[in-house]
C-alpha cells in the first residue's frame, strides 16, 4: 500500500469538503443555473474542489479504488460544520453527530475491505456496459426526484451525483493505474470520458445541493461515491472483497451505523430557506367618471 497515495487523497478530500461548502452556499441562493457563474465565490469553491479532484486522481494512481475512496468520507465531519459556518451559524447536534455516525459506519465498512493492489484492466464492453448502468440510476433517481420534496428530493440527487463521481474515479483508476510508464496509453477514450462525466457530475452535484440540505445531500454523495466505486473495483477491475464469515457481523453493525447517520442528518432543517416572492398587488383602479355614467 502507498502512504504517500492516502496521504494525498487525504489532502485532496478536505480540499473537496471546503469547494462543496462554498458550491453550496452559492448554488442556494441563484439555484442549480448558468447564474452561478457569475458568483466569484461559486468559481473559488470550484477552483478549490478541482485542486482536490486532482489530488484524488494522483492519488487513485498510488494506491487501489477500495483505499482511496473511503478516505473521502472522513471529510463528512469538516464539511458539514463549514457549511453552517457559511450562513453564520453553529453546526446543530444533529449535524454533528449523524456527520460523524455517516463517517465511522462507512469508514469501518470500507476497513473491512481487503487491500491488494492490482493493476486495472477494464475491457471496452465492460466499460461502455458500466456507464450504461450509471446511466440508468442517473435516469431514475431524476425521474424520483421530480416528484420528491425536501430532504428526499436532495437525497435522491446526491444519489445520481455519487453514482457518477464514482465512474470519474473508476476510470481515472483504470487510466492512472494502468498506465505503468507508457504514456502512449493515454491516448484512448476512456480518457475522453473522464471530463465528460466529470462535467455531469457537477451539474447534478450542484441540483443536490440547490436542494438546500447540505448534510443529507453531501452524505449521500459521500456513500454513494465509495461504494459505487468498491463495488466497481471489485466487479471491473478484479480489487478483492472480504470473504471471511467473521467480517459479516462488523459489516451490518457499520452498515446500521451509515444508515442512522444519513437518517439523522435528513432530518434536519435545510440550511436555507428562500422567502416567498411577494406578489405585487394591482394598481388600483382609477374610476372613469364617463364609462361609470354610461
Amino acid at each position: 500500500m502507498s502512504w504517500a497515495g492516502l496521504l494525498i487523497a487525504l489532502a485532496g478530500a478536505l480540499g473537496y469538503a471546503l469547494g462543496a461548502a462554498l458550491q453550496q452556499y452559492e448554488a442556494v441562493v441563484e439555484g442549480a443555473s448558468l447564474k452561478l457563474v457569475r458568483r466569484p465565490r461559486w468559481w473559488i469553491g470550484g477552483i478549490i474542489g478541482f485542486t482536490g479532484a486532482c489530488l484524488h486522481a494522483v492519488a487513485l494512481s498510488l494506491a487501489p479504488l477500495v483505499v482511496v475512496q473511503p478516505i473521502s468520507v472522513a471529510t463528512l465531519v469538516f464539511a458539514v460544520p463549514l457549511a453552517a459556518f457559511m450562513y453564520g451559524r453553529r453546526p446543530y447536534k444533529g449535524e454533528i453527530f449523524g456527520s460523524i455516525a455517516v463517517a465511522v459506519g462507512l469508514l469501518w465498512l470500507m476497513m473491512l475491505v481487503p487491500t491488494h493492489n492490482v493493476t486495472p484492466r477494464l475491457g471496452n464492453g465492460a466499460a461502455i456496459a458500466f456507464i450504461a448502468v450509471i446511466g440508468m440510476v442517473v435516469l431514475i433517481t431524476q425521474l424520483a426526484a421530480s416528484r420528491a420534496r425536501g430532504p428526499a428530493r436532495a437525497l435522491l440527487l446526491s444519489v445520481a451525483a455519487g453514482a457518477v463521481t464514482a465512474s470519474v474515479s473508476t476510470f481515472v483508476r483504470v487510466v492512472g493505474g494502468g498506465l505503468e510508464g507508457d504514456l502512449g496509453r493515454l491516448l484512448h477514450w476512456f480518457t475522453l470520458a473522464v471530463p465528460v462525466l466529470l462535467v455531469a457530475a457537477v451539474v447534478l452535484l450542484q441540483r443536490s445541493y440547490a436542494v438546500g440540505y447540505f448534510g443529507i445531500a453531501y452524505a449521500g454523495v459521500q456513500v454513494i461515491d465509495p461504494i459505487t466505486s468498491v463495488l466497481a473495483g471489485v466487479i471491473l477491475l478484479g480489487e478483492p472483497l472480504p470473504t471471511s464469515p467473521a467480517t459479516a457481523i462488523p459489516a451490518l453493525l457499520a452498515a446500521a451505523l451509515t444508515i442512522g447517520g444519513t437518517i439523522t442528518l435528513g432530518r434536519l432543517a435545510p440550511d436555507h430557506s428562500k422567502p416567498a416572492p411577494v406578489e405585487s398587488s394591482p394598481a388600483p383602479r382609477r374610476m372613469n367618471a364617463t364609462s361609470d355614467l354610461g
